[in-house]
């Protein structure tokens, strides 16, 4: 008997998490489905691009039915950035993309496996240390639709017995990191050397718990083509580090000649525990937030290397 190959289906696959859990899947032997809104011209191996919005609720169903997928990843979502918050925007379609994904893929396959991922914002805690089983506070409209949408997954695997699993997922950052977030804007000011955004962040004194994306990913990947069905995991570094550090790491480690009015603040935030992670999916983290943070500084330079040799 021939044994076909699994299907795998990524929502959000051009984002940061995708295009890193895509590369790692690379040797695996399976079918790999990339949904999204745009079709990319440059195509891969082994990798099909499906392009459809995931509001399209009837495009989602006709696709999945004629695919039936064994394992998805809902990755998409639009995220809010640092100082965005006009959290309406986030709620109404985040909620609608997800239920379209999640019972589609149940529709065409009651044995498939569902991966939903989210957010550290919707725990009721702002600081110190949370776990899956800390309280949740739905504190905006993003962090609403984050529980709101693992509410109706959660009760509808109780329900239906289903496979389905929701990663709380910390800060985690990478070269594929969208500008918009706050390390890769702080990786563009050091090399601009605009100092007054550097010292308004040092200021702010802002400490999370990162990650390097590489390591969450590998996590997730792990968690992808296990035998496990967790409620919830949290994937996270399990420590807390300061803006204020990165930003010097960053400076000292490329031996550059900016000013910044480093301060040292008593360290304040939320800690995710991966203790389950590390034992359930027999995984630890490789690499940390502060060799991520050089990498995107170094892309960066790299980038304006290239441009200014463009120019001559």
């Amino acid at each position: 008997m021939i044994k076909l190959k699994k299907r795998v289906f990524i929502t959000g696959g051009f984002g940061q998490d995708g295009k890193i859990i895509t590369k790692l899947l690379e040797k695996e032997k399976i079918n790999l489905h990339i949904i999204a809104k745009s079709k990319k011209t440059i195509q891969k191996n082994k990798v099909y691009f499906i392009k459809s919005d995931l509001l399209d609720n009837k495009k989602i169903e006709k696709i999945f039915k004629k695919l039936k997928p064994d394992i998805v990843v809902h990755l998409a979502s639009n995220n809010p950035s640092y100082n965005e918050d006009n959290y309406k925007l986030f709620y109404k379609n985040n909620l609608l993309a997800a239920k379209n994904i999640f019972y589609s893929t149940f529709k065409a396959n009651k044995n498939a496996k569902f991966i939903n991922c989210s957010s550290s914002q919707i725990f009721k805690k702002k600081s110190g240390t949370v776990s899956e089983k800390s309280k949740l506070l739905p504190t905006t409209d993003y962090t609403k639709f984050r529980i709101d949408s693992h509410k109706l997954m959660l009760e509808y695997k109780k329900k239906y017995k289903i496979q389905y699993s929701n990663v709380i997922l910390f800060n985690h950052d990478s070269i594929f990191r969208n500008k918009k977030f706050i390390i890769p804007r702080i990786a563009r000011a050091i090399l601009e050397k605009k100092t007054k955004f550097l010292n308004e962040i040092i200021k702010s004194n802002i400490s999370s718990d990162f990650s390097h994306a590489e390591d969450i990913c590998i996590a997730i990947k792990k968690l992808m083509f296990s035998k496990l069905n967790l409620d919830t995991i949290i994937l996270s570094s399990n420590k807390l580090t300061s803006l204020n550090k990165i930003i010097l790491y960053i400076i000292k480690k490329n031996k550059l000649d900016i000013k910044v009015s480093y301060q040292k603040f008593t360290a304040k935030g939320l800690i995710g525990n991966n203790k389950l992670a590390k034992k359930e999916l027999k995984w630890s983290t490789k690499k940390n937030i502060y060799h991520a943070a050089n990498e995107i500084y170094q892309s960066y330079k790299n980038l304006s290397l290239k441009n200014t040799k463009n120019n001559y």
